[in-house]
């Protein structure tokens, strides 16, 4: 079997420009050499752990560019780029496509008037597809999504504006099994978490404003924000390596380690089944 692929972009130009989320405080900012070297350890990180990391050429003007989760939606040979619902963040689009193309994927685009922000809201636990709406991504949409790819959709409504993307509130871990944050969710969209995934492991209100739930999976180990002890405790009692890696910096403008990353290939806990 291959070794996994994830697609990061330096934060060469990361930077707090704009507020489209309640994490954002332009006075504030960020301190661009220690967001530089969170990034590096996380990058090291995943290396270590065997992963392939691909890299995306940082752009000027565009901090976000960072957060190659929200580029679009990574099925086999296919991509589905994102359709940003602000336009600070749909100038990214052009440079992701771009580089899917010459890497060999399908690039393909989602109908006028439908938002959808790729593997932020759109995350496979087992063969389906759970899909955050409502803050930055259409039901129908997902839909779309769903139908073109010939996949199960499960809508969740995301109801806390702290936790505008799926991926800031849900990790699948592997097929029925995922952490997540509860209170990110209607009362429907709990019943909907626990009525398709067997073993839902939640994270405590501190743990999930620090973005404990942002986490990435290589195998049987778990990358995620430091100081997230009960997470960590959590994780090692389901038979998990929990690896605690700072980034705060990036806390600073709604994101984290899997917000900084994007699978380019098959997981199990993913649901995908691809044979290498």
């Amino acid at each position: 079997m291959a070794a996994p692929r994830i697609l990061m972009c330096p934060p060469d130009h990361y930077g707090i420009e704009y507020e489209i989320n309640p994490w954002m405080n332009r006075s504030l900012g960020a301190v661009r050499a220690l967001a530089f070297r969170q990034w590096q350890e996380l990058h090291d990180t995943l290396i270590s752990l065997g992963v392939t990391v691909e890299p995306m050429t940082p752009q000027p003007n565009l901090p976000d560019l960072v957060f190659t989760a929200n580029a679009g939606l990574v099925f086999h040979d296919r991509f589905i780029s994102s359709r940003f619902k602000h336009e600070v963040r749909a100038r990214e689009s052009q440079f992701f496509d771009a580089w899917f193309a010459e890497h060999g994927f399908t690039v393909e685009h989602l109908p006028d008037g439908q938002y959808h922000e790729g593997a932020g809201d759109a995350l496979f636990c087992g063969d389906s597809l759970f899909a955050g709406y409502r803050t930055r991504s259409d039901a129908a949409a997902h839909q779309w999504v769903g139908k073109v790819l010939g996949v199960r959709v499960l809508p969740v409504e995301l109801v806390n504006p702290r936790f505008y993307h799926l991926d800031t509130c849900f990790c699948p871990l592997a097929p029925g099994e995922a952490i997540y944050f509860p209170d990110a969710f209607d009362s429907y969209g709990r019943k909907v978490l626990a009525t398709h995934v067997a073993k839902l492991i939640p994270v405590k209100d501190e743990e999930a404003f620090r973005f404990g739930c942002n986490a990435v999976i290589v195998g049987k180990t778990v990358v995620h924000n430091n100081r997230c002890p009960q997470l960590a405790a959590d994780l090692q009692a389901a038979g998990y390596r929990s690896i605690e890696v700072e980034l705060d910096e990036f806390l600073k403008a709604g994101g984290s380690a899997k917000c900084l990353t994007l699978r380019l290939d098959g997981e199990e806990a993913a649901g995908w089944s691809h044979q290498y």
